[in-house]
């Protein structure tokens, strides 16, 4: 019989849906994210969306040893909603790791992420530096939901969901080890 470890155990994995506009694209966006985590054996998802109120949010960061943002670019930075939600939540957040997965126009909601790393630092939480970016997002999924590029979309899930799973077990273990304090 194999024991789990606090390092083999499968990582929860929260996915964020960060907007809340009538007629957002973030739950395409986020559904298929999960679609490609929820595959692997070496995380357990979850989803939260802001646009729903969720509640226990605090509670759900608490537990949860990783966070993936998905967020739309509005005016160049990520929406107000967003930042709100992040900062309801306090010590829940610290030694956690940190993913994102963006969309937008031209920049692909990159903008959008550069200054969530800065919160997130101050937050004490550790931001991977793999990202899925889908630049002209509503053209970039078809009417199921899935991303027109087969490869590229996939390929960074999986680099992102790799680097995610391994701070986000070295993390876990560090808490388990000796508790983060500030």
């Amino acid at each position: 019989m194999t024991v789990q470890t606090g390092w083999t155990a499968p990582a929860r994995l929260e996915v964020i849906v960060g907007s809340v506009r009538e007629g957002r694209f973030g739950p395409v966006v986020a559904d298929w994210f999960v679609r490609q985590a929820s595959g692997r054996a070496d995380l357990d998802v979850g989803m939260l969306d802001l646009a729903e109120d969720p509640p226990g949010f605090a509670g759900r960061i608490d537990a949860a040893d990783a966070v993936v943002v998905v967020t739309p670019e509005y005016n160049h930075s990520y929406p107000g909603p967003l930042k709100h939600a992040i900062d309801e939540v306090g010590k829940e957040w610290r030694a956690k790791a940190v993913g994102f997965v963006s969309y937008g126009g031209l920049a692909g909601g990159l903008r959008a992420v550069e200054p969530l790393r800065v919160v997130f630092a101050e937050l004490h939480a550790v931001t991977v530096r793999e990202t899925v970016s889908f630049y002209m997002a509503h053209q970039s999924f078809d009417a199921d939901g899935e991303p027109v590029d087969t490869h590229g979309p996939a390929a960074a899930a999986t680099a992102l969901l790799d680097q995610l799973v391994w701070w986000a077990r070295a993390l876990r273990s560090a808490r388990a080890h000796q508790p983060y304090g500030t």
